[in-house]
């Protein structure tokens, strides 16, 4: 990793000056605010774990202008705080006050993703650049034994590396996989799956990811294994595959390309092919862009809304099956988050005290979501439409 991304990621890039008209008193914008909040059993300045502590009143301003983007700047910035950022989401996000509070600069990435193609070739590596290259050390720290970076499955699990295990069993299961068979892991990150279906399974895979660091580490614990690692978009895939797996890699795929993808794993899959497909989705139309996120931790990405991917599926791939296990998430984030804290001192020097804020903020605002059930984490299994053989979910 260049210094250049190291620092980028101890000190997030300065935000321009808020504008705003004249004439709307930090007071009057607060009373607005601490309605809507009030709504959400969020009080300002409280004693509860979700309620939110002002350090700056310009706070209001910055959210006002600049919706979820300001207000995850204004928590890095330390212009406000919270007992338990996760609680205090899953208020907002329960009681529907977000779509009041930051939905209008959502509104102008959802034109913008609209309108163009955000994640075409050329943009395709920047997610990885900023964040999948980011440290391969603080991933191990933070993601347990396996380095599985997706949601556990956490049924009958205690731990996070036996969710991790179990969601990684449920995939060869939900695949059928049988000895021999070539599978195609699209976005194998550290090759975990990989390494898992090789090593379980006895069969052969390829694994494809944009990220330089990723591979690197893929290859090396993947070694003496019938396993392929490729730094490569998904586009340039070419072949034949009994098994096409993605965890947690859709949501890089935006909603221009949603088409393309499908037609891609139709063309990839042998006649009685089967592909799992895990992503975060949600319900409903408008935007699954959140443009703090897009900014500081998943550049260009797009969580699915279950409509768009209903309409990329018709007529290309059969659906066999399809799960949601998105309160899993919430755990998953939080077991991630308490390995990171307790990881922290390890990393404290290199990445800074800014980047300890950002990142409990991505990972607990997340959390946070997923209570709330603002969000779920599906896992469908497609067919090609000419397969014949009938598919039947493992038992769960």
């Amino acid at each position: 990793m260049t210094d250049t991304l190291r620092s980028s990621h101890r000190a997030p890039p300065a935000r321009p000056s808020v504008v705003e008209p004249s004439g709307l008193k930090p007071s009057f914008l607060e009373s607005i605010y601490a309605r809507l909040l009030a709504d959400a059993g969020i009080e300002i300045n409280g004693s509860g774990l979700g309620d939110m502590q002002i350090r700056d009143p310009r706070v209001w301003r910055r959210i006002a202008f600049r919706g979820t983007l300001g207000l995850g700047e204004a928590y890095v910035d330390e212009w406000w705080d919270v007992e338990r950022l996760d609680e205090f989401f899953m208020r907002l996000m329960s009681s529907r006050s977000d779509q009041q509070i930051l939905n209008i600069p959502k509104r102008l990435k959802d034109s913008m993703a609209t309108l163009g193609n955000l994640q075409n070739l050329r943009r395709s590596s920047k997610v990885a650049e900023v964040h999948y290259d980011l440290s391969n050390e603080l991933y191990r720290a933070m993601l347990g034994d396996r380095m599985v970076y997706t949601c556990g499955y956490w049924n009958k699990a205690k731990t996070l590396d036996e969710a991790q295990e179990h969601k990684l069993e449920l995939v060869c299961e939900k695949l059928q996989l049988k000895s021999g068979m070539r599978v195609l892991d699209i976005g194998c990150g550290w090759g975990s799956f990989a390494k898992y279906a090789a090593e379980r399974c006895d069969v052969s895979v390829v694994g494809v990811t944009v990220s330089e660091e990723q591979a690197l580490l893929a290859k090396s614990i993947c070694q003496g294994l019938p396993i392929e690692i490729r730094v490569q978009d998904y586009r340039r895939i070419k072949g034949k595959f009994d098994r096409i797996v993605s965890l947690g890699m859709f949501e890089h795929v935006g909603r221009k390309n949603y088409p393309l993808y499908m037609n891609l794993v139709r063309d990839l899959l042998t006649e009685e092919g089967l592909f799992v497909l895990q992503t975060i989705g949600r319900h409903g139309s408008g935007s699954g862009i959140d443009p703090w996120v897009t900014r500081y931790i998943f550049p260009n990405s797009e969580i699915p809304t279950s409509r768009r991917l209903l309409g990329a599926i018709d007529g290309r791939l059969r659906i066999e099956d399809w799960h949601n296990f998105g309160a899993d998430y919430d755990r998953t984030l939080l077991a991630w988050h308490d390995n990171f804290r307790s990881a922290w001192p390890s990393f404290s020097k290199e990445f800074g005290s800014r980047f300890y804020r950002l990142w409990s903020y991505y990972l607990l605002m997340f959390a946070g979501v997923f209570r709330a059930r603002g969000l779920d984490l599906w896992q469908v299994v497609l067919s090609p439409n000419c397969r014949k053989e009938e598919y039947r979910r493992p038992l769960l």
